[in-house]
C-alpha cells in the first residue's frame, strides 16, 4: 500500500513541476482548466496503471468478457510495440521525442488557449504523453492493459494515456477538416 501511494506522491510531484514551469508568464487562468485537463488524464493514467500492476501479474489478465481482457504488458517500444526489441536505445529516443512534443504541445496551447476545441484537443494529447513518457523514463517502459479482441484477431494492449492521445488527435482532426 505504501508503495501505491509513494508512487502518487512521485506522479503528483512530476505533474505539478511541469506545469508550474509551463504556467510561468501565462495567463494563468485561461491555462489552468487545459493543464487541469492535462493533469487529471495524467493521474487517471498513472492511478490504473498502478492499480494494474499491483493486482494483475506481468502477462496474466483478467477476462471482463468475450472480446475485452485486463492485462499488465510491459511495452518498451512505441505503438503497437514498434522498436519493442531494439536493444535499449529507443527508451531514450521515445523519452526525447515525447519531451520534444509536449513542450511543443504547451507552446500551441498557449497559441490556441481562445480555441477551445483545438485547446481541448491539445491538453488530451499532452496528458496522454506526459502519462507515457513518466512511465518511460521511471520505470523504462510503458504499461498497457486495456486488451480487446475478436475471436483470433487482437488489438495491440493499450492504457488511457494511449486512449487520451487518440482522442485529441480525432479533436484535432474535426477542428481542421470537419468544422471548417
Amino acid at each position: 500500500m505504501f508503495q501505491v501511494l509513494d508512487r502518487i506522491l512521485n506522479i503528483l510531484q512530476f505533474v505539478i513541476g511541469a506545469l508550474i514551469i509551463s504556467l510561468k508568464k501565462v495567463k494563468k487562468e485561461i491555462m489552468l482548466k487545459y493543464f487541469t485537463i492535462s493533469s487529471f488524464i495524467f493521474l487517471l493514467d498513472q492511478i490504473t496503471k498502478t492499480l494494474i500492476v499491483k493486482n494483475i501479474p506481468e502477462t496474466n489478465f483478467i477476462l471482463i468478457n468475450s472480446f475485452f481482457k485486463l492485462v499488465n504488458f510491459k511495452n518498451e517500444g512505441a505503438a503497437f510495440s514498434i522498436l519493442s526489441n531494439a536493444g535499449g536505445w529507443q527508451r531514450y529516443f521515445l523519452s526525447l521525442v515525447a519531451l520534444t512534443a509536449s513542450v511543443v504541445i504547451i507552446f500551441l496551447i498557449k497559441k490556441h488557449k481562445k480555441e477551445f476545441l483545438i485547446a481541448l484537443g491539445l491538453s488530451l494529447i499532452l496528458g496522454g504523453a506526459l502519462g507515457n513518457l513518466y512511465d518511460r523514463v521511471i520505470l523504462g517502459y510503458v504499461i498497457d492493459f486495456l486488451y480487446f479482441h475478436i475471436q483470433d484477431y487482437y488489438w495491440p494492449a493499450f492504457n488511457i494515456a494511449d486512449t487520451s492521445i487518440c482522442l485529441g488527435a480525432g479533436i484535432l482532426i474535426y477542428t481542421q477538416f470537419v468544422k471548417k
